[in-house]
């Protein structure tokens, strides 16, 4: 009922700048071409984990042979897919036929883990159809953008974006295109992910209490709050050609901004302001750290994905170097907060994510009154920032391996008595 809730909220908000929300986005994609046809799949494999084996094949049947049938009356009907995806209306059908199949054909314990299953599909793809709304509402309502205190702010870091907006150019159109794939479908891997932890639901009969979808959809729903907050839209439009008139000067990847006075800069209605925290970096770490108790092949691509998103963010010019720095300490709150809603409270979960907080709020405040400080002293604030994110990730790490089951300690066979000799 919250969710619903926030969504109507959320849809009666945009229309009220002319925008469609993200229920008539979603319910759109019932009949016209959906965005991603890749996410409405991968979120049809989430529904899918509490069906049984004959009953997943059956719906992926179902679900190709209504894509093929939406294609064939395009084709026949002459209608020109311009946006979005030739197929993926056949997997949000499926969903929500075993909605109704849930509700009227199923009881019990039964019926409510096909609701379950359904209602992670759904919030999935509610979760990208409110993200696309939040960032039209950003740069509907934020005017101005403060591009100039964050680029200021990243001298302290070195300008890593220029310095990575320079590497990936000299890579050429491969280096590009596999890190544009891996920033793109950073959804669908996700779904990846989370099928290997949910693997035993239609078995156990139950979702474990805290999994990679979790921390994925309260990332989604905060960080667009802290871009009303701090709003930025990033290198390649505040200091590059993509960026029109409304740029300082087209001087990305190849020169960086000097060290003056930063003001608010008014920017476009259409750029969204989505960079404080970089949520792409967010989402990446969010996985890193569910792959780490998966199998050797899953914590390597959680890795290279990680690594690859990092990659992509700064050498494409969407983020700043803050903003990653911003956006791993976001996630390592989250991820704890998440976990200790799981496991219950205690002082070392309060103090974790206090912490966490805290230090956020810090690097929030120093990047907006405190950027002049850190260009001039880089050697200073530059180790400082490490040092905070160092120490997130230390208290992380450290708290969460107090949280393990302790494993028993084997048992000792009991020496046996010897039979006596006669």
């Amino acid at each position: 009922m919250v969710a619903l809730g926030f969504l109507i909220a959320l849809e009666i908000a945009a229309r009220g700048y002319g925008l469609r929300g993200p229920i008539a986005n979603q319910v759109r994609e019932v009949i016209f071409a959906p965005k991603s046809g890749f996410l409405l799949y991968g979120s049809m494999a989430l529904m899918m984990v509490v069906l049984t084996w004959r009953q997943r094949l059956i719906a992926a049947g179902a679900a190709i042979g209504i894509d093929i049938v939406f294609v064939l009356v395009r084709w026949a009907a002459d209608i020109k897919v311009t946006e979005g995806h030739l197929f993926g209306n056949g997997a949000l059908w499926v969903i929500l036929g075993c909605g109704v199949i849930a509700v009227t054909r199923r009881t019990g314990q039964e019926r409510v883990l096909w609701l379950k299953g359904v209602g992670l599909g759904l919030l999935l793809v509610a979760g990208r159809k409110t993200g696309d709304t939040w960032l039209l509402i950003t740069s509907k309502t934020r005017p101005a953008v403060l591009d100039q205190y964050v680029a200021t702010a990243d001298h302290a870091l070195g300008n890593p974006s220029w310095l990575v907006g320079r590497m990936v150019r000299a890579t050429g159109p491969i280096g590009e295109h596999f890190l544009d794939f891996v920033y793109g479908q950073l959804a669908v891997a996700a779904v990846v992910f989370t099928l290997y932890q949910l693997r035993n639901v239609a078995v156990e009969g139950r979702f474990p209490g805290h999994h990679l979808v979790r921390t994925f959809l309260v990332i989604g729903l905060l960080g667009p709050g802290i871009y009303m907050i701090f709003p930025v839209v990033g290198p390649i439009f505040a200091y590059g050609a993509d960026g029109g008139h409304w740029a300082m000067a087209d001087m990305w990847p190849g020169t960086p901004p000097p060290i003056n006075t930063p003001h608010h800069m008014p920017f476009d209605e259409i750029t969204p302001r989505n960079c404080m925290p970089s949520l792409h970096t967010a989402w990446a770490t969010a996985i890193f750290i569910h792959s780490r108790k998966g199998p050797r092949v899953l914590r390597v691509a959680g890795t290279v994905w990680l690594i690859a998103t990092l990659a992509a963010t700064l050498g494409f010019g969407y983020h700043y170097g803050a903003d990653l720095v911003a956006g791993v300490v976001f996630t390592l709150t989250i991820e704890a907060a998440m976990r200790s809603l799981e496991r219950g409270w205690d002082r070392s979960a309060i103090q974790l994510v206090t912490y966490g907080a805290a230090v956020f709020t810090v690097l929030l405040l120093s990047y907006r009154y405190l950027s002049v400080e850190m260009a001039e002293y880089p050697w200073v604030f530059g180790p400082l920032l490490v040092l905070a994110l160092a120490s997130v990730v230390y208290s992380y790490v450290r708290t969460t391996k107090l949280w393990e089951p302790k494993a028993a300690p084997a048992r000792q066979p009991r020496p046996q008595p010897q039979p006596e000799l006669a």
